[in-house]
């Protein structure tokens, strides 16, 4: 197996964490870029507010990973922290693309971050890559994501978007904060429950972008989501069984609302996304149901 130098951004993270943790594992020399001062050979400073990266950290580097960004459900929507969602992932996909261009001898490929958010409320309507992105905040935001990573595509860098659905990992994330609710007997379905969620386990999400690394030829957009979406319904029921809980308390629409504000619409929003060209290129995964999913996690 060649041994490859990847730059990761986002390290910290429950994805790139992981991911770190994975290709270490297999050999692989990782370079993690942090906001603080580097404090080895294996650190790059940057700052992606600040649109600044220390280029000299990323010669060398067979592939690039952008998984950076302010946690979406981390708080409320204020104006003021969609601007930090906003700016810490368009500013700091911009300042990665630009300096990986600028590089004399630039990675293979550019792996950067998006989310299935881009497709908006698709109802209970299936939708792949080829969908046009749907309205509202986090459709523009993954716009305005992908568009900023132009420097590297216009650089001839292969160049991956990886839309990411909902995470299944007990660690982080929106499936880490549900984790504790179930297992205390407290799960249930959030407003009608009819709502598609599009899943994907965490060892799977992993080894899709190290599968998007290696895959020469793919490029653009991919969607990161188990092939078999379900409703929020099906998925608090499954997640009773795996975890031998009741699921008796229902979340009204109007609770989350109240609770969560603008995000409430995305909470109760349906998205039943495909991941056709995943699939097509040949990627397997373990853990295609939710059942499944939800073992490995818990």
């Amino acid at each position: 197996m060649e041994r490859l130098r990847i730059a990761v951004t986002g390290a910290s993270g429950l994805i790139g964490g992981a991911l770190v943790r994975s290709l270490t594992a297999d050999g692989h020399e990782v370079v993690r870029l942090v906001r603080r001062g580097a404090r080895g050979a294996d650190e790059v400073c940057w700052d992606p507010e600040g649109q600044y990266v220390d280029t000299a950290g990323l010669v060398g580097c067979d592939a690039v990973v952008n998984l950076a960004g302010a946690g979406i459900a981390d708080h409320r929507w204020t104006d003021s922290y969609k601007r930090t969602i906003r700016d810490s992932r368009v500013l700091g996909t911009a300042a990665l693309a630009e300096a990986v261009a600028a590089l004399d001898t630039p990675p293979r490929v550019f792996v950067s971050g998006s989310a299935i958010g881009i497709y908006g409320d698709t109802g209970d309507r299936a939708v792949d890559e080829e969908a046009p992105p749907g309205d509202g905040f986090l459709p523009g935001l993954c716009v305005e994501w992908e568009e900023a990573a132009a420097p590297a595509q216009e650089a001839g860098v292969r160049t991956v978007f990886a839309r990411t659905g909902l995470v299944v990992a007990r660690e982080g994330g929106a499936w880490g904060r549900l984790f504790p609710l179930f297992k205390a007997g407290l799960g249930g379905r959030l407003g009608d429950g009819r709502q598609y969620w599009s899943f994907i386990a965490l060892h799977d999400e992993v080894a899709a972008i190290r599968h998007l690394i290696d895959t020469e030829g793919l490029s653009g957009p991919v969607n990161l989501t188990a092939p078999n979406p379900l409703t929020n319904r099906e998925i608090t029921e499954a997640m009773g069984r795996v975890l031998h809980r009741p699921t008796p308390f229902p979340v009204p629409a109007a609770a989350l609302r109240l609770a969560l504000g603008e995000m409430a619409g995305d909470v109760l929003g349906s998205q039943r996304v495909l991941p056709a060209r995943l699939t097509e290129s040949g990627f397997d995964f373990a853990f295609p149901r939710i059942e499944g999913a939800v073992r490995a996690a818990a």
